[in-house]
């Protein structure tokens, strides 16, 4: 079982849907260990299997008795096209002891829960907070501003955008994003 899920953990991000079948075959030896179920609930998110993915995750929390990975089981929701269990799911979170990456990452689904609702204005705000400052750099830095300009954007703030299009750019030590092509592509061109 344990090397099923090193597998499972090795090759989640270059073939998701073999490192699912590791994880199925290690849930399958020990269902009732909730790191497994975890493993198992994270796998089938990155392989795109939200459903299973959020009943994996369910059952972690249960057996773990923690926040569990509450943002990623939002995001589930968000992508089985609920997104009002979604938000249901960010003020649940409100009276956990999340980690402040985990909390950053909540805000994010809960403001693309908006989004999907056309609720523009809500989205931008649902991700405004003390960590929203381009003098801070967290590690959540870059996908923070990213998310807050991307919205910003949606709602016809273009201008707010490209600045935080810019900051995201800057904060993105790791050049995960296209923040820079989508700030120069928002920006007017003479």
């Amino acid at each position: 079982m344990g090397r099923h899920l090193a597998a499972a953990g090795m090759l989640i991000d270059s073939d998701p849907e073999l490192a699912l079948e590791h994880a199925r075959y290690a849930r399958g030896k020990a269902a009732r260990v909730g790191v497994v179920r975890e493993a198992a609930g994270l796998t089938a998110y990155h392989a795109g299997e939200w459903a299973e993915a959020l009943s994996e995750l369910r059952a972690a929390r249960r057996m773990s008795h923690g926040p569990g990975h509450i943002a990623v089981m939002a995001d589930c929701e968000r992508a089985l096209g609920r997104p009002e269990r979604a938000l249901e799911l960010a003020r649940e979170a409100q009276g956990l002891k999340l980690s402040p990456d985990e909390s950053v990452e909540l805000r994010i689904v809960a403001a693309g829960a908006r989004r999907d609702m056309g609720q523009l204005e809500a989205a931008v705000v649902a991700l405004q907070g003390d960590d929203l400052d381009p003098k801070r750099r967290n590690p959540w830095s870059a996908r923070l501003f990213y998310a807050y300009a991307d919205n910003l954007e949606a709602a016809g703030r273009t201008e707010e955008a490209v600045k935080w299009f810019l900051n995201a750019a800057e904060a993105d030590d790791e050049g995960e994003t296209d923040a820079a092509e989508r700030a120069f592509d928002l920006s007017p061109q003479d």
